[in-house]
């Protein structure tokens, strides 16, 4: 848990519940994991949830709940952008309910918090909105009724016993997606998940997303006319994640927000300019909102200044001041499809391929500009004080 972060898009993270295990290609340098298996691995939060392997500590399915940092977010008065459970995911299949219910309930007892929460497993995280409002309900009447902590209480009228349909205001929920492949089994889950933000993490970023080609029904992601499943024109009042199509009473729900970036760290992929180019015209054409978050470890020629270049590699020797430069950090050519060439190959270049050099300079110098535009968009907050 902190109280500050050097994650771009949130102000703190709680780690009310720690432990995973690998599910999918983004999670296998996953920092986390390398963190409990090495500087934490006899920490009381994290001993006992990594295995050694041959590639480094691995995680083994194990998750532990840390009681006091679930409830921090009790004790900060001043709003900020909390992002839920950085070390772990709220619903991996180990993680029972009632630990997910506390989450859900301190959310509920602090308005003046925006809680960011983010999952691979989004067909549990579906299963658990759809039917886990009476027992929050139920948990946040005890913890209300516990005096030893200080609580900010949150208007309750949207989480009642017995409700067949919440989504708490403050509450942006979101989806981890690394490529095409895995948008299109989470991103529709997430849509048919009651959530006032529905948000994506493509981040690290390890092939394209159409998001434009990702549809129901005739309609985008980005810019949908219904995904069906409302309840907003029911009995059971407005879904504020929904959108309201020419007064017509269709109700829509669409993706708010996403967050791209690449991979940082030890054994790093590359992210491929057009990839996120792509995820950035997308949610421009539609009007959503968009993050970039950062190169990570590799940084493409295109997005480097001539000094930085200059800098990665050697100077040529000075009898032979018109000689090739050999390189100081790894380089290699990056194909849009994601496959790595050596210089020298055949095909490296070849036309039609976006045939781009990459070079390991680290996350610091590869910064996070864009075609020269540092992209901080954000969804509109309509309760709280972000």
């Amino acid at each position: 848990m902190a109280d500050g972060t050097k994650i771009e898009w949130t102000d703190a993270t709680v780690n009310g519940i720690n432990g995973c295990s690998v599910l999918s290609p983004g999670c296998t340098n996953c920092y986390a994991m390398r963190l409990a298996g090495t500087r934490l691995k006899h920490h009381p939060s994290r001993a006992g949830l990594t295995i050694d392997s041959k590639a480094g500590p691995v995680w083994n399915g194990e998750v532990r709940l840390n009681e006091d940092k679930l409830l921090q977010p009790l004790r900060w008065a001043k709003p900020r952008r909390i992002f839920w459970n950085a070390h772990g995911d709220m619903f991996h299949p180990a993680v029972p309910d009632a630990w997910i219910d506390r989450c859900f309930a301190v959310m509920a007892l602090t308005p003046q918090h925006i809680h960011q929460v983010l999952t691979k497993r989004s067909d549990r995280m579906r299963a658990y909105m759809e039917r886990a409002c009476g027992r929050i309900a139920d948990r946040i009447i005890a913890m209300r009724r516990h005096r030893g902590e200080r609580v900010i209480v949150a208007p309750l009228e949207h989480v009642q016993p017995g409700a067949a349909w919440w989504a708490l205001p403050n509450v942006w929920l979101g989806v981890s997606v690394e490529d095409h492949a895995r948008a299109l089994t989470r991103i529709p889950d997430l849509l048919a998940t009651p959530a006032a933000v529905r948000w994506l993490s493509c981040e690290p970023l390890l092939g394209p997303i159409y998001l434009t080609d990702i549809a129901d029904g005739g309609s985008t992601v980005l810019d949908p006319e219904c995904w069906g499943d409302c309840n907003c024109s029911g009995l059971f009042g407005h879904d504020p994640g929904c959108r309201r199509n020419g007064g017509d009473g269709t109700l829509t729900r669409k993706i708010d927000w996403v967050v791209a970036g690449g991979e940082s760290g030890p054994d790093a992929r590359p992210m491929h300019p057009m990839w996120v180019r792509t995820l950035r015209d997308d949610c421009d054409k539609a009007g959503v909102p968009f993050f970039f978050k950062q190169w990570g470890s590799w940084a493409p020629v295109c997005a480097m200044s001539e000094e930085l270049i200059d800098g990665c590699y050697h100077p040529a020797p000075v009898r032979h001041p018109d000689a090739s430069r050999r390189c100081k950090v790894q380089s290699h050519i990056l194909h849009d499809d994601g496959s790595q060439h050596h210089f020298l190959e055949d095909g490296a270049f070849l036309h039609g391929t976006g045939a781009m050099q990459m070079m390991a300079v680290g996350k610091r110098k590869a910064g996070r500009l864009l075609d020269g535009v540092q992209h901080d968009g954000m969804p509109e907050v309509a309760h709280g004080s972000h």
